[in-house]
């Protein structure tokens, strides 16, 4: 009895810490002045330390030498702090003797073999909008449509965004359990013939990051390809659609002198092509830009190829630019942008007879983002979550909704 007295007194006093003989397996709360044995050999054990006042002191044992594999956690009481900061803190060095010591309400419970598990949030993302439809040609005159812009493309991700800018900015700034707007741009729709100029895709857009639609590519009688953000193509005689700084290129323009075939739809990498001089043939699309946002290096943002002045024999329709855009097949309507590409649609082939444009590439929106985060998707959204090394990459195809991170 008088030896568990001077022993309690001790402990009291601050000169002696009181070791529970009982080895810990599993989580618990942990009390001032008492040492603990933990073995994690079974898995990770989360602490929670109490509110402390200055001296206190508490100490943990690694029991098995496993630490290093399964981590001693710490978990702070409430607005207590760890190290002088809100965050839960972790040991993961094997055979590790903890000594904590509370030092003050600034700076709480402090050690020197102790590693916050905080892991902050940064996203790279990649926002992609839809693409421009390819232009239509008349009933008569055979004249080729011009081909639909891609959708703008801006990126953190990489060296390289749309239109020959550098990547944009990871964002460092979002916080957890706040919504966040995300919504995949809609493709422009088939172009009826005859003679119409290709509709404008739609916006993606990603919290503040805004990707602008492709323009729709020139006819015979609207022979201007439109702006958007990568520009539509020239039908007949007409100038291509500019781009949107830092997202895409131009379409191609086309003149009476250099053939009556329909110019390529710009992309993010590159103007699309005007129709070859002295000759009836399309334009090719302009290429779009190479992003492995994902872990695999993937084309998007392709303009859409130029269609052909085909009534004297079979000519050569432009391509659609590497990265989803439309081909505009040889005397057939133009073909569509690839989904999820953000794609222009190709502009129409013409024999004597009125031809459809193609309609543009549904956008894409892309989130990379550290594997300790959880992204929820909100109604609304299509997405699927993979992982990529220590990050998750979540990618959404359509729709329209929030998403929180936690």
């Amino acid at each position: 009895m008088a030896q568990t007295k001077v022993k309690s007194e001790l402990i009291e006093g601050g000169l002696g810490t009181d070791w529970q003989s009982a080895v810990k397996t599993s989580n618990f709360t942990a009390e001032t002045g008492k040492g603990y044995f933990v073995n994690t050999t079974s898995g990770a054990i989360t602490v929670s330390l109490p509110a402390g006042t200055a001296g206190d002191e508490i100490v943990f044992q690694d029991y098995a030498g496993t630490f290093g594999t399964n981590n001693l956690l710490l978990s702070a009481n409430g607005s207590e702090k760890i190290q002088g900061t809100t965050h839960n803190y972790k040991c993961e060095t094997n055979n590790a003797t903890v000594n904590l010591v509370y030092q003050d309400a600034t700076k709480g419970w402090t050690a020197d073999n102790i590693i916050t598990t905080y892991v902050a949030l940064v996203v790279d993302y990649l926002v992609v909008a839809g693409g421009g439809a390819g232009g239509s040609g008349p009933f008569t005159n055979a004249n080729g449509g011009g081909g639909g812009g891609a959708g703008g493309l801006r990126t953190s991700y990489g060296s390289t965004s749309g239109g020959g800018a550098s990547s944009e900015s990871t964002l460092t700034s979002l916080a957890s359990s706040t919504n966040y707007t995300v919504t995949v741009g809609a493709g422009a729709a088939t172009t009826s013939a005859p003679a119409t100029h290709g509709a404008d895709g739609t916006n993606s857009v990603f919290h503040n990051i805004t990707s602008t639609g492709g323009g729709g590519g020139g006819s015979e009688q609207s022979a201007a390809g439109r702006a958007g953000g990568s520009g539509g193509g020239a039908g007949y005689n007409g100038a291509g659609g500019s781009g949107t700084a830092n997202q895409g290129y131009s379409g191609g323009t086309s003149t009476t002198s250099n053939g009556i075939g329909g110019s390529g739809g710009g992309g993010a990498s590159a103007v699309g092509a005007t129709n070859p001089g002295g000759g009836h043939h399309g334009g090719n699309g302009g290429d779009g830009l190479s992003v492995s946002i994902t872990g695999t290096a993937t084309y998007y943002a392709g303009g859409g190829g130029g269609g052909t002045y085909s009534h004297s024999g079979a000519m050569t329709p432009g391509a659609g630019g590497q990265g989803g855009g439309g081909t505009a097949n040889n005397g057939a309507a133009g073909s569509p942008g690839t989904a999820n590409t953000g794609g222009g649609g190709g502009g129409s082939d013409n024999a004597n007879s009125a031809r459809n444009g193609g309609a543009g590439g549904s956008g894409i929106v892309i989130l990379r983002y550290p594997s300790a985060k959880t992204l929820t998707i909100g109604s609304g959204l299509t997405g699927t979550t993979a992982t990529d090394g220590s990050n998750k990459v979540t990618t959404f195809t359509a729709g329209t909704g929030t998403i929180t991170f936690s």
